[in-house]
């Protein structure tokens, strides 16, 4: 009986020290979040800048914009697709969903897939799939790291495309949800879309003096795309971040749940336990009194009888 209650004491011990990690790692997935989400909203003053700027450039020169960056889709002889992962643990399915939605993607699409992964067990996933990987990053662990890591995709993504080059580049990233939970998107990033660009056109200038692209045109419209680039992978970086610490923190609030239902268990078998050994302890108590009782009655009587000869 003794060593039963002892077991129960060191699985309860356990489970406080299981509840006390859950409840970091719960802590730390939270603060991650608001990270993440803080620097997409710190993107959307610079974004609005870059598209007023593509704005102007678009509404200037219809034909230039068109002839530098848009292509007809059915040109596109190559698919280039940017897949972020994750490489961190007790995120679920976070990698098996967006490898999924993308392969799916990527099957309705005509040309051949090149494919960059973020992540090493996301390029696993694709590989054994059998999409043709171009090449592979790290996931970045903070907001800082996202900077370079965006450079490095940027730089990679436009040495491997050949010169007249007309493929489509598309990114795939898991985007944040309403109540702990995350939903697979995809975004078109090249060439750009002719509705969002004549969208664009109709986008009003902030004051009433309407600027001018002074320098060389394309170029300066080049520039802008290259920046509208960044702002997009940059945003889709922190958005699958934030989705795999929602990931993390939705297993860390299932796993303290569950903790807590186990403690509510050991405690309650602890206690009854306890109980039973100590109404034992009681019946063995009353009952040795019961045996002794015709003893102790008795021994008064002798005392008076020995007293009196």
């Amino acid at each position: 009986m003794s060593d039963t209650t002892a077991s129960l004491q060191r699985k309860i011990s356990s489970a406080a020290d299981l509840q006390s990690v859950v409840r970091t790692m719960k802590a730390l997935a939270a603060s991650s979040i608001g990270q993440y989400e803080q620097s997409v909203r710190a993107l959307a003053d610079y974004y609005r800048t870059i598209e007023l700027g593509l704005s102007v450039c678009l509404r200037q020169s219809e034909r230039a914009s068109t002839a530098t960056v848009s292509v007809p889709a059915k040109a596109a002889v190559t698919l280039h697709a940017i897949v972020f992962g994750s490489d961190q643990g007790l995120v679920g399915q976070f990698n098996d969903i967006i490898s999924d939605f993308a392969l799916k993607t990527l099957a309705d699409l005509p040309g051949k897939v090149h494919v960059w992964a973020v992540g090493e067990r996301v390029h696993a996933r694709l590989a054994d799939a059998g999409l043709t990987m171009a090449g592979k990053f790290v996931v970045p662990n903070s907001v800082k790291a996202i900077t370079p890591l965006v450079a490095q995709i940027q730089i990679q993504s436009e040495t491997h495309r050949a010169p007249g080059d007309s493929g489509q580049v598309y990114v795939f990233h898991n985007r944040p949800q309403p109540g702990s939970l995350y939903a697979p998107v995809s975004q078109r990033l090249l060439p750009l879309d002719e509705i969002w660009q004549q969208s664009l056109t109709q986008v009003p200038w902030p004051t009433h003096i309407l600027p001018e692209v002074l320098n060389d045109l394309p170029a300066t419209l080049r520039a802008l795309i290259r920046e509208y680039l960044f702002i997009s992978l940059f945003r889709a970086c922190a958005e699958s971040l934030a989705s795999e610490n929602a990931s993390r923190l939705s297993a860390m609030q299932r796993a303290e749940k569950n903790i807590d239902e186990l403690m509510g268990t050991l405690h309650g078998s602890f206690h009854r336990l306890r109980q039973s050994s100590i109404d034992e302890e009681l019946f063995d108590v009353v009952s040795g009194f019961e045996a002794l009782a015709p003893c102790l009655a008795g021994k008064p009587h002798k005392t008076s009888s020995s007293s009196g000869v």
